[in-house]
């Protein structure tokens, strides 16, 4: 039973609907969000195949899940929605990290940066070098994913974020680090208790967590997958809220956690 207007547990999975979820917590309680959205693929922006849901620039990629089921009107006013409450508990000059693919980045950043009215720091390009071949030969091979840096205030407003600079030019070998990641997909040994169709890999997501976030932070992603950003943020002394709709993906998450945390002890 979610409660009204009660603060959220940390270190914490929800099962359920992310709107109704956020919607019971109080304003500012969350010091950052990193979220990993359904991507919208049926929204008119990819491609209807036999199988399912498919990336418009490969056949041999599909997309079936439910959560990803949207009308184009419907992933817009889902993405202004979760946008909306997502600002609202993060709190003021919190950051606000996006992940998206061309199917729907570009709407993300006109919701937050226009709609919303949130400053914009970075556009990060996640390269996968590792990325499936296109096997139309119609188009370029799609290698790339783009992650929206923007922080929970007005561009006038915003000030004294987090961003851990030296932390970032320490990792970047003594160089300032630039806005090109470079990370392989997601490995088969990250897959080990359940797969989940966009899964990040760990290694992407700990940078993240480090570079935009302090120690004893609470993090949130409300589209919770996997759980890639809880075992990030347990890893790296931060505390997670996730939430996730399909409860065998909650269920993933947890176990995830479970085997890590052993994982660790044992080290």
């Amino acid at each position: 039973m979610i409660n009204s207007m009660s603060d959220p547990t940390s270190n914490y999975i929800y099962t359920g609907d992310c709107l109704a979820v956020m919607r019971s917590w109080p304003d500012g309680c969350i010091d950052h969000c990193i979220a990993d959205p359904p991507f919208g693929i049926a929204s008119g922006r990819g491609r209807k195949g036999k199988r399912g849901l498919g990336w418009a620039f490969s056949s041999h990629v599909t997309m079936q899940e439910a959560w990803d089921n949207f009308s184009e009107d419907e992933y817009f006013q889902f993405s202004l929605d979760w946008l909306k409450e997502v600002c609202r508990v993060v709190k003021p000059n919190g950051n606000i990290l996006v992940f998206g693919t061309f199917h729907n980045i570009y709407l993300l950043g006109y919701l937050l940066g226009n709609l919303l009215d949130r400053r914009i720091l970075n556009s990060i390009i996640w390269f996968k070098p590792n990325a499936q071949p296109n096997i139309t030969a119609r188009m370029l091979t799609e290698s790339t994913e783009q992650i929206i840096w923007a922080v929970n205030e007005t561009p006038k407003r915003a000030t004294k974020w987090t961003f851990n600079y030296w932390d970032a030019k320490e990792m970047n070998g003594g160089k300032q680090m630039r806005n090109l990641w470079e990370f392989p997909v997601t490995s088969r040994s990250e897959r080990v208790n359940g797969a989940h169709p966009s899964q990040k890999p760990l290694a992407l997501l700990e940078r993240a967590v480090l570079l935009m976030s302090d120690p004893g932070d609470l993090l949130l992603d409300p589209f919770g997958g996997a759980g890639t950003l809880a075992v990030a943020s347990a890893r790296n002394d931060r505390r997670y809220i996730l939430i996730e709709s399909v409860a065998e993906y909650a269920k993933l998450a947890k176990r995830r956690l479970a085997e890590d945390k052993k994982a660790e002890a044992a080290v």
